[in-house]
Protein backbone atom coordinates (compact mmCIF):
# COMPACT_ATOMS: atom_id res chain seq x y z
CA UNK A 1 0.00 0.00 0.00
CA UNK A 2 1.42 3.34 -1.01
CA UNK A 3 0.21 6.58 1.24
CA UNK A 4 0.85 10.27 -1.03
CA UNK A 5 0.31 13.69 -0.06
CA UNK A 6 -0.39 15.78 3.22
CA UNK A 7 -2.49 15.60 5.56
CA UNK A 8 -5.36 18.07 6.18
CA UNK A 9 -4.16 19.62 9.86
CA UNK A 10 -1.29 21.57 10.70
CA UNK A 11 1.74 20.02 13.09
CA UNK A 12 2.93 21.93 16.59
CA UNK A 13 4.85 24.88 14.27
CA UNK A 14 7.79 24.15 16.66
CA UNK A 15 8.38 20.29 15.40
CA UNK A 16 6.51 20.35 12.40
CA UNK A 17 7.72 21.26 8.86
CA UNK A 18 7.24 24.71 9.36
CA UNK A 19 8.39 27.95 8.57
CA UNK A 20 8.65 30.02 11.96
CA UNK A 21 9.45 33.74 11.60
CA UNK A 22 11.37 35.06 14.85
CA UNK A 23 11.62 38.95 14.91
CA UNK A 24 13.49 40.98 17.48
CA UNK A 25 14.58 44.80 18.24
CA UNK A 26 17.17 44.37 20.90
CA UNK A 27 20.02 42.65 21.43
CA UNK A 28 18.25 40.65 24.05
CA UNK A 29 15.69 39.65 21.96
CA UNK A 30 18.10 38.55 19.47
CA UNK A 31 20.06 36.24 21.90
CA UNK A 32 16.79 35.01 22.69
CA UNK A 33 15.54 34.33 18.67
CA UNK A 34 18.93 32.77 18.65
CA UNK A 35 18.29 29.88 21.18
CA UNK A 36 14.81 29.30 19.44
CA UNK A 37 16.73 29.24 16.14
CA UNK A 38 19.09 26.09 17.45
CA UNK A 39 16.62 23.98 18.65
CA UNK A 40 14.50 24.92 15.74
CA UNK A 41 15.34 23.72 11.75
CA UNK A 42 12.63 25.42 10.58
CA UNK A 43 13.19 28.92 12.84
CA UNK A 44 14.55 32.14 11.02
CA UNK A 45 15.37 35.87 12.25
CA UNK A 46 13.61 37.83 10.11
CA UNK A 47 15.88 41.05 9.18
CA UNK A 48 14.35 44.11 7.60
CA UNK A 49 14.67 47.41 7.57
CA UNK A 50 12.66 48.21 10.95
CA UNK A 51 11.21 46.25 13.39
CA UNK A 52 7.84 46.86 11.95
CA UNK A 53 8.51 45.56 8.51
CA UNK A 54 10.45 42.59 9.81
CA UNK A 55 7.29 41.71 11.31
CA UNK A 56 4.88 42.49 8.37
CA UNK A 57 7.35 40.15 6.42
CA UNK A 58 7.03 37.71 8.90
CA UNK A 59 3.11 37.36 8.99
CA UNK A 60 3.10 37.43 5.47
CA UNK A 61 5.80 34.62 4.70
CA UNK A 62 5.84 32.52 7.72
CA UNK A 63 3.18 30.10 9.30
CA UNK A 64 4.08 31.22 12.87
CA UNK A 65 5.82 34.08 14.07
CA UNK A 66 7.78 34.55 17.38
CA UNK A 67 8.07 38.19 18.33
CA UNK A 68 10.23 39.65 20.96
CA UNK A 69 8.39 43.02 21.47
CA UNK A 70 5.73 44.88 23.79
CA UNK A 71 2.59 43.44 23.16
CA UNK A 72 1.13 46.55 22.14
CA UNK A 73 3.43 47.75 19.76
CA UNK A 74 2.65 43.82 18.48
CA UNK A 75 -1.32 44.56 18.23
CA UNK A 76 -0.38 48.11 16.25
CA UNK A 77 1.67 46.61 13.35
CA UNK A 78 -0.83 43.73 12.68
CA UNK A 79 -4.22 44.62 13.14
CA UNK A 80 -4.47 46.31 9.71
CA UNK A 81 -3.57 42.80 8.43
CA UNK A 82 -5.91 40.15 10.32
CA UNK A 83 -7.75 38.34 8.18
CA UNK A 84 -9.71 35.01 9.15
CA UNK A 85 -8.11 33.08 12.40
CA UNK A 86 -8.46 29.96 10.47
CA UNK A 87 -5.74 31.14 7.97
CA UNK A 88 -3.80 33.86 9.77
CA UNK A 89 -0.25 32.75 11.62
CA UNK A 90 0.53 32.11 14.76
CA UNK A 91 1.67 34.66 16.90
CA UNK A 92 3.25 34.71 20.55
CA UNK A 93 4.99 37.90 21.35
CA UNK A 94 7.83 37.29 24.29
CA UNK A 95 8.59 39.67 26.70
CA UNK A 96 12.38 41.57 26.47
CA UNK A 97 13.30 39.62 30.16
CA UNK A 98 11.78 36.13 28.17
CA UNK A 99 9.83 35.58 31.37
CA UNK A 100 6.78 35.29 29.46
CA UNK A 101 5.57 33.94 26.25
CA UNK A 102 2.08 35.64 25.40
CA UNK A 103 -0.13 33.50 22.95
CA UNK A 104 -1.65 36.69 21.58
CA UNK A 105 -3.27 35.37 18.37
CA UNK A 106 -3.97 32.27 16.76
CA UNK A 107 -4.52 29.96 20.11
CA UNK A 108 -6.32 27.23 18.88
CA UNK A 109 -6.36 27.20 14.83
CA UNK A 110 -3.01 28.82 14.20
CA UNK A 111 -1.30 26.15 17.38
CA UNK A 112 -0.21 29.36 18.89
CA UNK A 113 -1.04 27.72 22.60
CA UNK A 114 1.30 24.96 21.99
CA UNK A 115 3.83 27.01 20.35
CA UNK A 116 4.19 29.39 23.58
CA UNK A 117 4.85 25.88 25.64
CA UNK A 118 7.63 25.35 23.65
CA UNK A 119 8.89 28.65 23.08
CA UNK A 120 8.63 28.93 27.38
CA UNK A 121 9.96 25.62 27.70
CA UNK A 122 13.27 26.54 25.75
CA UNK A 123 13.54 29.79 27.46
CA UNK A 124 12.74 29.13 31.10
CA UNK A 125 9.74 31.52 30.74
CA UNK A 126 5.58 31.04 31.33
CA UNK A 127 3.29 30.22 29.09
CA UNK A 128 0.54 32.59 28.81
CA UNK A 129 -2.89 31.23 27.21
CA UNK A 130 -5.65 33.03 28.01
CA UNK A 131 -8.13 31.17 25.29
CA UNK A 132 -10.98 30.12 27.54
CA UNK A 133 -11.48 26.97 26.90
CA UNK A 134 -7.52 26.33 27.58
CA UNK A 135 -7.96 28.67 30.80
CA UNK A 136 -10.64 25.47 32.66
CA UNK A 137 -8.99 22.41 30.95
CA UNK A 138 -11.32 21.79 28.41
CA UNK A 139 -11.11 20.64 25.21
CA UNK A 140 -11.77 23.59 22.19
CA UNK A 141 -14.09 22.24 19.62
CA UNK A 142 -11.83 23.40 17.21
CA UNK A 143 -8.20 22.28 18.57
CA UNK A 144 -9.49 18.02 18.19
CA UNK A 145 -8.38 17.81 15.25
CA UNK A 146 -11.35 17.73 12.87
CA UNK A 147 -13.29 19.84 10.75
CA UNK A 148 -15.78 21.82 12.77
CA UNK A 149 -18.74 23.97 11.24
CA UNK A 150 -21.29 26.57 12.84
CA UNK A 151 -21.34 27.91 16.12
CA UNK A 152 -18.46 27.38 17.50
CA UNK A 153 -18.14 30.20 19.74
CA UNK A 154 -21.74 30.15 21.08
CA UNK A 155 -21.54 26.53 21.57
CA UNK A 156 -18.08 26.64 23.27
CA UNK A 157 -19.40 29.56 25.53
CA UNK A 158 -22.39 26.91 26.50
CA UNK A 159 -19.82 24.18 27.58
CA UNK A 160 -18.00 26.84 29.35
CA UNK A 161 -21.13 28.16 31.48
CA UNK A 162 -21.86 24.79 32.30
CA UNK A 163 -25.22 24.82 30.47
CA UNK A 164 -26.83 21.76 28.83
CA UNK A 165 -25.36 20.67 25.64
CA UNK A 166 -26.33 17.27 23.50
CA UNK A 167 -23.57 15.18 21.71
CA UNK A 168 -25.32 13.79 18.95
CA UNK A 169 -23.10 11.00 16.89
CA UNK A 170 -24.37 8.61 14.47
CA UNK A 171 -21.68 6.69 16.24
CA UNK A 172 -18.99 6.43 19.30
CA UNK A 173 -15.95 7.99 17.97
CA UNK A 174 -12.92 8.25 20.27
CA UNK A 175 -13.31 12.18 21.44
CA UNK A 176 -11.58 13.15 24.47
CA UNK A 177 -13.40 13.73 27.43
CA UNK A 178 -16.12 16.28 27.50
CA UNK A 179 -17.30 17.93 31.02
CA UNK A 180 -20.45 16.17 32.74
CA UNK A 181 -22.78 19.15 30.53
CA UNK A 182 -22.06 17.77 27.16
CA UNK A 183 -24.63 14.67 27.58
CA UNK A 184 -25.08 12.13 24.59
CA UNK A 185 -28.35 12.70 23.15
CA UNK A 186 -30.34 10.87 20.52
CA UNK A 187 -29.04 9.76 17.24
CA UNK A 188 -28.93 12.60 14.28
CA UNK A 189 -31.90 13.56 12.48
CA UNK A 190 -34.35 12.35 15.92
CA UNK A 191 -33.57 15.51 18.16
CA UNK A 192 -35.19 18.45 19.22
CA UNK A 193 -34.52 21.94 17.47
CA UNK A 194 -34.19 23.84 21.03
CA UNK A 195 -30.89 23.57 23.31
CA UNK A 196 -27.16 23.74 21.92
CA UNK A 197 -25.61 20.64 20.24
CA UNK A 198 -22.67 19.19 19.04
CA UNK A 199 -23.04 16.68 15.94
CA UNK A 200 -20.76 14.45 15.13
CA UNK A 201 -21.59 13.19 11.85
CA UNK A 202 -20.47 12.95 8.14
CA UNK A 203 -24.04 13.61 6.74
CA UNK A 204 -24.81 17.12 5.63
CA UNK A 205 -27.60 18.22 8.08
CA UNK A 206 -28.59 22.05 8.87
CA UNK A 207 -26.76 23.92 11.56
CA UNK A 208 -28.56 26.87 12.98
CA UNK A 209 -26.72 29.30 15.88
CA UNK A 210 -26.60 26.57 18.45
CA UNK A 211 -25.49 24.47 16.65
CA UNK A 212 -21.73 22.79 15.79
CA UNK A 213 -20.66 20.03 13.55
CA UNK A 214 -17.61 18.02 13.95
CA UNK A 215 -16.63 16.14 10.88
CA UNK A 216 -15.06 12.47 11.69
CA UNK A 217 -12.75 11.17 9.02
CA UNK A 218 -15.09 7.98 8.32
CA UNK A 219 -15.76 8.39 4.46
CA UNK A 220 -13.16 6.73 1.72
CA UNK A 221 -13.77 7.65 -1.69
CA UNK A 222 -12.41 5.50 -3.86
CA UNK A 223 -11.14 6.51 -7.87
CA UNK A 224 -10.79 4.95 -10.81
CA UNK A 225 -9.31 6.53 -14.11
CA UNK A 226 -8.05 6.51 -17.55
CA UNK A 227 -4.59 8.06 -18.24
CA UNK A 228 -4.71 11.90 -18.16
CA UNK A 229 -7.60 13.04 -16.42
CA UNK A 230 -8.21 16.28 -15.47
CA UNK A 231 -8.22 17.38 -12.06
CA UNK A 232 -11.33 19.24 -11.69
CA UNK A 233 -12.95 16.14 -13.91
CA UNK A 234 -12.38 14.15 -10.78
CA UNK A 235 -13.48 17.05 -8.22
CA UNK A 236 -16.29 17.65 -9.80
CA UNK A 237 -17.38 14.18 -9.89
CA UNK A 238 -16.37 13.57 -6.18
CA UNK A 239 -18.41 16.31 -4.98
CA UNK A 240 -21.51 15.56 -7.45
CA UNK A 241 -21.41 12.25 -5.98
CA UNK A 242 -21.15 13.53 -2.41
CA UNK A 243 -23.71 15.69 -2.80
CA UNK A 244 -26.27 13.36 -4.15
CA UNK A 245 -25.60 11.47 -0.76
CA UNK A 246 -25.81 13.94 1.30
CA UNK A 247 -22.56 13.24 2.79
CA UNK A 248 -19.83 16.05 3.54
CA UNK A 249 -16.37 16.08 1.67
CA UNK A 250 -15.09 17.31 4.91
CA UNK A 251 -15.39 14.02 6.17
CA UNK A 252 -13.22 12.19 3.75
CA UNK A 253 -10.62 10.68 5.30
CA UNK A 254 -8.60 9.48 2.44
CA UNK A 255 -9.20 9.16 -1.64
CA UNK A 256 -7.88 5.36 -2.70
CA UNK A 257 -7.18 3.84 -5.80
CA UNK A 258 -5.32 1.07 -7.43
CA UNK A 259 -0.89 1.31 -7.55
CA UNK A 260 -1.25 2.04 -10.77
CA UNK A 261 -3.11 5.58 -10.20
CA UNK A 262 -0.40 6.33 -7.72
CA UNK A 263 1.14 9.21 -10.08
CA UNK A 264 -2.12 10.23 -12.00
CA UNK A 265 -1.88 13.92 -11.32
CA UNK A 266 -5.47 14.66 -11.49
CA UNK A 267 -6.25 12.03 -8.57
CA UNK A 268 -3.17 13.43 -6.46
CA UNK A 269 -3.95 17.10 -7.21
CA UNK A 270 -7.58 16.35 -5.85
CA UNK A 271 -6.37 14.85 -2.95
CA UNK A 272 -3.96 17.59 -2.43
CA UNK A 273 -6.74 19.99 -2.57
CA UNK A 274 -9.23 18.52 -0.05
CA UNK A 275 -5.89 18.04 2.37
CA UNK A 276 -6.87 14.08 2.55
CA UNK A 277 -4.00 11.55 1.51
CA UNK A 278 -4.13 9.51 -1.40
CA UNK A 279 -3.82 5.71 -0.76
CA UNK A 280 -3.24 3.21 -3.33
CA UNK A 281 -3.02 -0.86 -3.42
CA UNK A 282 -1.66 -3.70 -5.39
CA UNK A 283 -3.94 -4.62 -8.13
CA UNK A 284 -4.16 -8.56 -6.59
CA UNK A 285 -5.56 -6.51 -3.17
CA UNK A 286 -8.38 -5.42 -5.01
CA UNK A 287 -9.18 -8.13 -6.97
CA UNK A 288 -9.88 -9.79 -3.85
CA UNK A 289 -12.35 -7.13 -2.42
CA UNK A 290 -16.06 -8.20 -3.57
CA UNK A 291 -17.76 -5.88 -5.32
CA UNK A 292 -21.32 -5.34 -6.53
CA UNK A 293 -20.15 -4.44 -10.00
CA UNK A 294 -17.34 -5.74 -10.94
CA UNK A 295 -16.41 -5.24 -14.57
CA UNK A 296 -14.13 -7.31 -17.24
CA UNK A 297 -13.14 -4.56 -18.92
CA UNK A 298 -11.46 -2.61 -16.01
CA UNK A 299 -10.10 -5.88 -15.03
CA UNK A 300 -8.24 -6.12 -18.47
CA UNK A 301 -6.99 -2.93 -18.15
CA UNK A 302 -5.27 -2.79 -14.94
CA UNK A 303 -5.27 -6.31 -13.30
CA UNK A 304 -8.82 -6.17 -11.24
CA UNK A 305 -12.56 -6.04 -11.89
CA UNK A 306 -12.71 -2.79 -9.90
CA UNK A 307 -11.14 0.29 -8.86
CA UNK A 308 -12.91 2.58 -7.08
CA UNK A 309 -15.83 0.27 -5.19
CA UNK A 310 -13.29 -2.02 -4.47
CA UNK A 311 -10.69 0.56 -2.69
CA UNK A 312 -13.26 2.30 -1.14
CA UNK A 313 -13.92 -0.92 0.72
CA UNK A 314 -10.14 -2.02 1.02
CA UNK A 315 -10.44 -2.05 4.60
CA UNK A 316 -14.21 -3.08 5.27
CA UNK A 317 -16.90 -0.33 5.76
CA UNK A 318 -20.44 -0.28 3.86
CA UNK A 319 -20.88 1.16 0.63
CA UNK A 320 -22.85 4.16 0.49
CA UNK A 321 -21.92 5.63 -3.28
CA UNK A 322 -21.58 3.03 -5.61
CA UNK A 323 -19.32 3.52 -8.67
CA UNK A 324 -20.55 6.20 -10.99
CA UNK A 325 -18.85 7.66 -13.86
CA UNK A 326 -17.88 10.95 -15.60
CA UNK A 327 -16.16 10.43 -19.15
CA UNK A 328 -12.41 9.30 -17.93
CA UNK A 329 -13.20 9.07 -13.74
CA UNK A 330 -14.95 6.76 -11.43
CA UNK A 331 -16.01 7.16 -8.07
CA UNK A 332 -17.50 5.43 -5.05
CA UNK A 333 -18.17 5.93 -1.62
CA UNK A 334 -17.78 4.05 1.87
CA UNK A 335 -18.53 4.82 4.91
CA UNK A 336 -15.96 3.05 7.84
CA UNK A 337 -17.06 1.86 10.97
CA UNK A 338 -15.07 4.05 13.71
CA UNK A 339 -12.22 2.34 15.44
CA UNK A 340 -11.56 3.16 19.35
CA UNK A 341 -8.09 3.90 20.42
CA UNK A 342 -5.95 2.26 23.34
CA UNK A 343 -3.08 3.88 24.19
CA UNK A 344 -0.77 2.07 26.44
CA UNK A 345 0.73 4.33 29.03
CA UNK A 346 4.01 4.08 30.69
CA UNK A 347 4.43 6.81 33.32
CA UNK A 348 7.81 6.50 34.86
CA UNK A 349 8.99 5.46 38.04
CA UNK A 350 7.20 7.35 40.05
CA UNK A 351 8.16 11.29 39.92
CA UNK A 352 6.09 13.82 37.90
CA UNK A 353 9.57 15.35 36.11
CA UNK A 354 10.11 11.66 34.58
CA UNK A 355 6.64 11.35 33.00
CA UNK A 356 7.14 11.90 29.61
CA UNK A 357 5.24 14.71 27.45
CA UNK A 358 3.10 12.07 25.49
CA UNK A 359 2.71 9.97 28.28
CA UNK A 360 0.80 13.41 29.24
CA UNK A 361 -0.61 14.65 25.90
CA UNK A 362 -1.93 10.83 26.10
CA UNK A 363 -3.73 10.78 29.46
CA UNK A 364 -5.28 14.63 28.71
CA UNK A 365 -6.83 12.74 24.87
CA UNK A 366 -8.56 9.93 26.74
CA UNK A 367 -12.09 9.80 27.33
CA UNK A 368 -11.50 6.73 29.57
CA UNK A 369 -8.00 6.02 32.02
CA UNK A 370 -7.67 2.29 33.32
CA UNK A 371 -5.23 1.69 35.90
CA UNK A 372 -3.93 0.72 39.18
CA UNK A 373 -5.53 2.64 42.09
CA UNK A 374 -2.12 3.96 42.95
CA UNK A 375 -1.07 4.99 39.28
CA UNK A 376 -3.92 6.57 38.59
CA UNK A 377 -3.71 9.03 41.45
CA UNK A 378 -0.54 10.04 40.53
CA UNK A 379 -2.03 11.40 37.11
CA UNK A 380 -5.66 12.57 38.44
CA UNK A 381 -4.30 16.31 38.36
CA UNK A 382 -3.60 16.01 34.66
CA UNK A 383 -7.07 14.20 33.68
CA UNK A 384 -9.42 16.62 32.00
CA UNK A 385 -13.17 17.22 33.52
CA UNK A 386 -15.41 14.55 32.30
CA UNK A 387 -12.80 11.73 32.39
CA UNK A 388 -13.80 7.96 33.58
CA UNK A 389 -12.09 6.12 35.63
CA UNK A 390 -11.63 2.53 35.77
CA UNK A 391 -9.75 1.97 38.74
CA UNK A 392 -8.81 -1.21 40.78
CA UNK A 393 -6.55 -2.89 43.51
CA UNK A 394 -3.52 -5.01 43.04
CA UNK A 395 -3.92 -8.45 41.54
CA UNK A 396 -6.52 -7.59 39.23
CA UNK A 397 -3.99 -6.87 36.13
CA UNK A 398 -6.03 -9.30 33.72
CA UNK A 399 -9.41 -7.29 34.78
CA UNK A 400 -8.02 -4.20 34.03
CA UNK A 401 -7.23 -4.97 30.40
CA UNK A 402 -9.83 -6.89 29.47
CA UNK A 403 -11.91 -3.27 30.75
CA UNK A 404 -9.14 -0.89 28.54
CA UNK A 405 -9.89 -3.26 25.46
CA UNK A 406 -13.17 -3.57 25.86
CA UNK A 407 -13.40 0.54 26.40
CA UNK A 408 -11.43 0.28 23.42
CA UNK A 409 -13.51 -1.75 21.10
CA UNK A 410 -16.79 0.21 21.80
CA UNK A 411 -15.16 3.09 19.98
CA UNK A 412 -13.67 5.45 22.96
CA UNK A 413 -10.29 7.02 23.10
CA UNK A 414 -8.47 4.95 26.33
CA UNK A 415 -5.03 5.74 28.66
CA UNK A 416 -4.31 2.27 30.14
CA UNK A 417 -1.27 3.04 32.56
CA UNK A 418 1.38 1.66 34.62
CA UNK A 419 4.61 2.16 36.06
CA UNK A 420 7.47 2.13 34.30
CA UNK A 421 7.49 1.29 30.58
CA UNK A 422 3.88 0.10 30.55
CA UNK A 423 6.03 -3.34 28.32
CA UNK A 424 8.35 -4.24 30.80
CA UNK A 425 6.44 -6.66 33.86
CA UNK A 426 3.26 -4.34 33.16
CA UNK A 427 -0.10 -3.83 31.57
CA UNK A 428 0.79 -4.53 27.19
CA UNK A 429 1.35 -7.36 27.45
CA UNK A 430 -1.96 -8.94 28.73
CA UNK A 431 -3.97 -6.06 27.29
CA UNK A 432 -2.82 -6.75 23.50
CA UNK A 433 -3.61 -10.66 24.24
CA UNK A 434 -6.81 -9.52 23.89
CA UNK A 435 -6.76 -6.48 21.42
CA UNK A 436 -7.65 -6.80 18.05
CA UNK A 437 -7.69 -5.13 14.31
CA UNK A 438 -10.69 -3.88 15.34
CA UNK A 439 -9.12 -1.04 17.90
CA UNK A 440 -5.91 1.18 17.38
CA UNK A 441 -2.91 0.92 19.84
CA UNK A 442 -0.52 3.50 20.78
CA UNK A 443 2.62 2.61 22.90
CA UNK A 444 3.96 5.59 24.55
CA UNK A 445 7.42 4.25 26.58
CA UNK A 446 8.07 5.14 30.02
CA UNK A 447 10.92 5.62 31.97
CA UNK A 448 11.68 1.84 33.57
CA UNK A 449 12.09 1.59 37.11
CA UNK A 450 15.27 -0.40 35.89
CA UNK A 451 16.89 2.87 33.94
CA UNK A 452 15.85 5.08 37.44
CA UNK A 453 17.25 2.91 39.41
CA UNK A 454 20.95 2.27 37.81
CA UNK A 455 21.21 6.36 37.37
CA UNK A 456 20.82 5.81 41.13
CA UNK A 457 23.20 3.25 41.61
CA UNK A 458 25.95 4.97 39.08
CA UNK A 459 26.41 3.18 35.60
CA UNK A 460 25.83 -0.61 35.93
CA UNK A 461 24.60 -1.43 32.77
CA UNK A 462 27.00 -0.25 30.49
CA UNK A 463 27.28 -3.35 29.22
CA UNK A 464 25.10 -6.27 28.54
CA UNK A 465 22.71 -7.14 30.91
CA UNK A 466 19.42 -9.49 31.08
CA UNK A 467 15.99 -8.18 33.21
CA UNK A 468 14.94 -11.30 35.27
CA UNK A 469 11.49 -11.22 37.55
CA UNK A 470 11.17 -13.84 40.17
CA UNK A 471 8.04 -13.35 41.10
CA UNK A 472 6.35 -16.76 40.76
CA UNK A 473 2.72 -16.22 40.29
CA UNK A 474 2.75 -16.18 36.51
CA UNK A 475 6.40 -18.63 35.83
CA UNK A 476 6.91 -21.57 37.57
CA UNK A 477 9.74 -21.56 40.28
CA UNK A 478 11.44 -24.13 38.11
CA UNK A 479 11.67 -22.03 34.76
CA UNK A 480 13.02 -18.74 36.85
CA UNK A 481 16.07 -20.74 38.17
CA UNK A 482 17.07 -21.76 34.69
CA UNK A 483 16.94 -18.13 33.26
CA UNK A 484 18.94 -17.26 36.04
CA UNK A 485 21.35 -19.63 36.24
CA UNK A 486 21.98 -19.01 32.16
CA UNK A 487 22.12 -14.99 33.10
CA UNK A 488 24.83 -16.17 35.85
CA UNK A 489 27.01 -18.37 33.84
CA UNK A 490 26.84 -15.52 30.68
CA UNK A 491 28.09 -13.20 33.06
CA UNK A 492 25.52 -10.50 32.70
CA UNK A 493 24.38 -7.89 34.64
CA UNK A 494 21.33 -9.13 36.30
CA UNK A 495 18.28 -6.65 37.23
CA UNK A 496 15.57 -8.33 39.63
CA UNK A 497 12.09 -7.25 39.38
CA UNK A 498 10.03 -8.57 42.08
CA UNK A 499 12.58 -9.37 44.38
CA UNK A 500 11.31 -10.09 47.62
CA UNK A 501 7.73 -10.34 49.19
CA UNK A 502 6.23 -11.68 52.70
CA UNK A 503 5.06 -14.77 50.51
CA UNK A 504 8.62 -15.23 48.79
CA UNK A 505 11.40 -14.56 51.31
CA UNK A 506 14.22 -16.85 50.38
CA UNK A 507 14.52 -17.28 47.10
CA UNK A 508 16.13 -13.54 46.69
CA UNK A 509 19.19 -15.40 48.92
CA UNK A 510 18.75 -18.30 46.26
CA UNK A 511 19.32 -16.14 43.23
CA UNK A 512 22.04 -13.86 44.92
CA UNK A 513 24.03 -17.73 45.45
CA UNK A 514 23.65 -18.62 42.10
CA UNK A 515 24.89 -15.44 40.89
CA UNK A 516 28.14 -15.83 44.12
CA UNK A 517 28.71 -19.34 42.39
CA UNK A 518 30.00 -17.93 39.22
CA UNK A 519 31.29 -14.27 40.53
CA UNK A 520 33.76 -12.68 43.04
CA UNK A 521 32.38 -12.41 46.06
CA UNK A 522 33.76 -8.18 45.54
CA UNK A 523 30.87 -8.33 42.82
CA UNK A 524 28.81 -5.02 43.67
CA UNK A 525 25.28 -5.73 44.39
CA UNK A 526 22.94 -2.42 44.96
CA UNK A 527 18.65 -2.15 45.45
CA UNK A 528 16.83 0.80 45.44
CA UNK A 529 13.64 1.57 46.81
CA UNK A 530 11.01 3.31 45.35
CA UNK A 531 13.28 5.06 43.23
CA UNK A 532 12.41 8.84 42.11
CA UNK A 533 9.66 9.02 44.74
CA UNK A 534 9.95 10.73 48.10
CA UNK A 535 10.57 8.36 50.04
CA UNK A 536 13.65 6.84 47.77
CA UNK A 537 16.75 4.60 49.59
CA UNK A 538 19.92 3.50 47.32
CA UNK A 539 22.02 0.39 49.35
CA UNK A 540 25.30 -0.55 47.66
CA UNK A 541 26.78 -3.97 49.32
CA UNK A 542 28.57 -7.02 47.20
CA UNK A 543 27.54 -10.83 47.00
CA UNK A 544 29.50 -11.34 49.86
CA UNK A 545 27.90 -8.76 52.20
CA UNK A 546 24.74 -8.61 50.64
CA UNK A 547 21.40 -8.92 53.49
CA UNK A 548 18.31 -10.30 51.48
CA UNK A 549 16.12 -8.50 53.83
CA UNK A 550 16.49 -5.34 53.12
CA UNK A 551 14.72 -5.92 50.24
CA UNK A 552 11.14 -5.78 49.28
CA UNK A 553 8.76 -5.45 46.67
CA UNK A 554 9.64 -2.02 46.44
CA UNK A 555 12.78 -2.07 45.77
CA UNK A 556 14.88 -3.21 42.87
CA UNK A 557 18.01 -5.46 42.83
CA UNK A 558 20.73 -4.99 40.16
CA UNK A 559 23.73 -7.94 40.52
CA UNK A 560 26.80 -6.54 38.67
CA UNK A 561 29.20 -8.82 36.35
CA UNK A 562 32.35 -9.68 37.24
CA UNK A 563 33.82 -6.91 35.11
CA UNK A 564 31.61 -4.48 37.56
CA UNK A 565 33.46 -2.37 40.23
CA UNK A 566 32.37 0.16 42.35
CA UNK A 567 34.46 3.73 41.84
CA UNK A 568 33.80 6.55 44.20
CA UNK A 569 30.57 4.60 45.60
CA UNK A 570 28.71 3.84 42.42
CA UNK A 571 28.81 0.54 40.20
CA UNK A 572 30.11 0.56 37.19
CA UNK A 573 30.50 -1.95 34.23
CA UNK A 574 32.82 -1.13 31.25
CA UNK A 575 31.99 -0.94 28.31
CA UNK A 576 34.37 -2.65 27.05
CA UNK A 577 35.43 -6.31 28.32
CA UNK A 578 38.72 -5.35 29.90
CA UNK A 579 38.72 -3.04 32.68
CA UNK A 580 40.39 0.39 32.49
CA UNK A 581 41.60 1.67 35.82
Amino acid sequence: MTTTAPHRHRDTPGTGPHRVGLVAATAAGRRHARTLAAAWPHARLVEADGVADALRTAWTTCDAVVVFLATGAVVRVLAPLLGDKRTDPAVVVVDEAARHAVALLGGHAGGANPLAAEVAALLDARPVVTTATDAVDLPGLDTLGWPVEGAVAAVSRAILDGEPVRLVADAVWPLPALPPNVHPGPPTGEHPQDGYRVLVTDRIVPVDDRTVVLRPPSLVAGVGSSRGVAAAEVDALLHRALADAGLSPASLRCLASVDVKADEEGIRATADALGVPLRTWPAAELSAVDVPHPSEVVRAAVGTPSVAEAAALRDGGTLLVPKTASAMATVAVARHTPRGRLAIVGLGPGAADLRTPRAVAELRRAAVVVGLDQYVDQVRDLLRPGTRVLASGLGAEEERARSAVAEATAGHAVALVGSGDAGVYAMASPALEYADERIDVVGVPGVTAALAAAALLGAPIGHDHVYLSLSDLHTPWAVIERRVAAAAEADLVALLYNPRSRARDWQLGAVLATFAAHRPPQTPVGVVRNASRPDEQVHLATLATFDPSVVDMYGLVVVGSSQTRLVGGRMVTPRGYRWRG
